[in-house]
């Protein structure tokens, strides 16, 4: 399992950073995905990220997605930037 679990809460707690490689195109697919399982099933995903302490991976219901980011419950936003993938 890829990256460090954290709650959803405490990802303000890091400071969000580019993955080394960008891997929105590739994954924009499964952002639709986890976009429709959350407003339509309020059904959780594994979104792993890249932080500046590493990599974490958290779970919950994404709320909305932009061009440049996805938004969580709260107005926690993580960029696309710094994906690393999608889990469901």
């Amino acid at each position: 399992m890829l990256g460090e679990q954290i709650a959803k809460e405490d990802i303000l707690k890091y400071r969000i950073v580019k993955a080394p490689e960008d891997h929105t195109v590739e994954l924009y697919k499964k952002l639709e995905n986890a976009l429709r399982l959350g407003n339509g099933f309020k059904g959780k995903v594994n979104i792993i990220f890249q932080t500046q302490e590493g990599t974490k991976r958290v779970e919950t219901t994404v709320w909305a997605l932009t061009e440049l980011s996805l938004q969580l419950k709260s107005g926690i936003m993580i960029p696309l930037k710094s994906l690393i993938d999608i889990e469901y």
